[in-house]
């Protein structure tokens, strides 16, 4: 049916010009724009004229106590509240305890060794184990799971720990990753496994975790830090929060995945239902379950150091005082040996995840002293280099003397970099803000609030219909009622800065791997690199070379958000078509025709949900590079944290939320509009 007969189908009254503007993607886009450039150029004079300060700003008098409110019932509920009799303090104490104990057990394995008696009357019994023994039983696990190529990989990895000096925070590190992982891993399959059995349970998880997945981790550490006090315990509960997310989707994804003929037949040799979870589904379902822990473990090492700010040890630490002291050398070390940890526990739940059944067996055959050798050779150089460091030192400790620093390196490189390029770094910078990012600076702080809120509406009209945009008016309005909407505009003109200019860089960089075998491997190495970093690890060399300000939020916030862009659109073209591609071949398409007509219009759903992925990564890089001199929700949520204001931070913090789920919700119900017209999706 073409347009006109469309219109005439339609009810005469539904025929008017808003319908026709929802229509025409690119009028309604085009007037939307120079509306909203009009009114944000001209809101100030609008509001002079008509003596109205609410166009400008929402009323404080409007406002609800929110922050005050929430402070309110978070003291209530440590100090006054009770289940099951018990005072919530003492609950959360008992959960610290529960954690803090096998905590302290891996920590005494890796790094205190068993120590008799407190403070200065304390006395070793035993030795931590040494790091010979450590980096054997690497290697021997890598082996075991994969390959002498992997056993390598994992040697090298902690043999660098060790001869960087790096060793001790590393282990340190190391025990909250033992800890946290288990618990966020084993709490998610379960909660997953709950959401996929009882329907409830699902449709009441759905916004929990998008909260989870939305709320900056700042925002994370406020209440925590209410809650469970100062120390390692509150850096591993935010830990697990943080982390546990992926897993429960994951694992609802995974287990719908089984075949319906394989959970059948569990049924028909007589099952239970607890029996056709754990030994059918559960095991059918490992592969994709194992790349929820994958994730799992990425994002434990991503909080490590965050969680130093509420009193976890560790490398993140050590980033963390290196960036305060602007000590670029300490910096750069702390954070290439957080990489490399990464990559090393990266790699062996990748390899352990893709481990075949033939595999498995293969290592189960023999007998018990052959299936068990790995383990038995590691607990004997355990004992080995434990009676041998007691006469030879080195053994148990890796030497001080032999120990290699590159802090000198990077601080000269730095320095040089500076000294040498400043008038060109500083010229481009200057150049990317005046005539980019200080303009889109000004369009979105003069957007008043009425107008914004009824543009986003009408956005939510525009992709997914009254519903979709009932729920942006909501979440943008109560943004509005907290009166949060300047820092707000703040936060989307960063983030949406960053993102166009990570979508520039990384599209192109997607298509071009998808292109050849050889350019997918060397982009596909970069992209993997910068997803192992740390989010705190961009700012170290960023603040060396651009200071601080919004220049150096943006650059760390692309190089952090990059990667989505690159894998989406590389997933896209990889995912057309062959004879579509002919077909365009066929009609006489050059490869720049092929590309402008066929590929990229093709593949516009995937490149929306890069855009989707990339503007959560951005989101939650934002408030961390508060520590940069950002002045948005970000900085708001660090401020609450620093003054442990409960209110202030669970407010910001659903903010900045709001704002996400707000772009989550539109980016998809755009995607599927455009599945619907390439007929992918009815």
């Amino acid at each position: 049916m073409s347009q006109a007969e469309t219109d005439l189908a339609a009810p005469a009254g539904q025929a008017n010009g808003l319908t026709a503007l929802l229509r025409k993607p690119w009028l309604f886009w085009a007037a939307l724009f120079l509306s909203t450039a009009l009114i944000s150029h001209y809101a100030f004079d609008l509001y002079k004229a008509l003596d109205a300060r609410w166009i400008i700003r929402f009323p404080s008098a409007w406002q609800p106590d929110f922050e005050g409110r929430i402070s309110a019932f978070m003291t209530w509920l440590l100090e006054d509240a009770r289940i099951l009799g018990l005072q919530f303090r003492e609950i959360t104490r008992g959960l610290a305890a529960m954690i803090e104990a096998p905590y302290d057990l891996v920590l005494d394995l890796f790094v205190r060794g068993l120590v008799f008696g407190q403070g200065q009357q304390a006395v070793q019994i035993l030795p931590p184990l040494s790091w010979v023994a450590v980096v054997y039983a690497v290697v021997a696990l890598g082996h075991y799971t994969k390959s002498w190529a992997l056993a390598a990989l994992m040697g090298g990895c902690f043999g660098y720990l060790a001869v960087f000096g790096q060793w001790e925070s590393a282990m340190v590190t190391l025990s909250s990753v033992l800890i946290a992982v288990p618990l966020a891993a084993g709490g998610g399959l379960l909660l997953g496994i709950l959401a996929y059995r009882l329907r409830w349970v699902d449709l009441m998880l759905r916004p929990v975790l998008d909260l989870m997945q939305t709320v900056p981790v700042f925002a994370y550490l406020v209440p925590i830090l209410f809650m469970f006090g100062f120390g390692p315990v509150s850096a591993l509960v935010a830990t697990i929060i943080y982390a546990m997310p992926p897993m429960i989707r994951v694992t609802i994804v995974a287990l719908r995945g089984v075949p319906e003929e394989l959970a059948e037949l569990g049924r028909m040799v007589g099952c239970t239902p607890g029996q056709q979870m754990w030994k059918v589904m559960v095991p059918s379902a490992k592969p994709t379950i194992m790349v929820g822990v994958n994730q799992v473990i990425m994002l434990t090492l991503n909080m490590v150091i965050i969680a130093s700010m509420i009193g976890a040890g560790g490398l993140g630490y050590d980033v963390l005082t290196a960036l305060r002291r602007l000590d670029i050398g300490g910096g750069i070390e702390a954070g290439i040996a957080i990489v490399v940890l990464a990559i090393a526990l990266d790699r062996l739940s990748q390899e352990y995840a893709t481990r075949t059944v033939e595999q498995t067996a293969r290592q189960a055959q023999g007998g018990w002293l052959r299936r068990h050798r790995w383990a038995l050779s590691a607990a004997a150089v355990a004992l080995a280099t434990f009676l041998a460091g007691m006469v030879l030192p080195w053994i148990q400790n890796y030497p001080a003397a032999a120990e290699i620093s590159t802090g000198a390196f990077w601080t000269r490189a730095m320095e040089y970099i500076n000294v040498t390029y400043f008038d060109t770094l500083d010229a481009i910078k200057t150049m990317i803000l005046q005539w980019f990012m200080l303009p889109v600076r000004g369009f979105f702080t003069g957007i008043p609030w009425v107008w914004g809120l009824f543009a986003a509406t009408l956005i939510g009209l525009r992709a997914g219909g009254w519903r979709l945009a009932a729920l942006v008016f909501c979440l943008v309005g109560l943004i509005v009622l907290a009166g949060l909407w300047t820092p707000a505009m703040m936060t989307v003109y960063l983030c949406g800065v960053s993102v166009v200019i990570a979508s520039v860089i990384g599209i192109p960089l997607g298509i071009w791997a998808a292109g050849s075998a050889g350019s997918n491997r060397v982009i596909g190495a970069f992209v993997d690199t910068l997803q192992t970093l740390p989010s705190f690890v961009y700012l170290i060399p960023v603040v060396m070379l651009f200071r601080v300000g919004d220049f150096s939020a943006m650059i760390a916030i692309v190089a952090y958000a990059l990667a989505p862009a690159v894998r989406y659109a590389a997933h896209g073209i990889r995912s057309i078509d062959p004879q579509v591609i002919e077909a365009g071949i066929v009609s006489g398409c050059t490869p720049a025709q092929l590309m402008r007509r066929i590929k990229l219009p093709m593949i516009v759903p995937e490149l929306l949900l890069g855009l989707n992925q990339t503007i959560m990564l951005a989101l939650s890089m934002l408030v961390i590079t508060a520590l940069v001199g950002t002045r948005d929700l970000g900085q708001d949520v660090y401020i609450a944290l620093t003054k442990a204001d409960t209110g202030q931070g669970i407010v910001v913090g659903l903010a900045v939320a709001f704002i996400a789920i707000t772009a989550d919700r539109i980016l998809a119900a755009s995607a599927r509009q455009m599945r619907r017209k390439l007929g992918i999706e009815q």
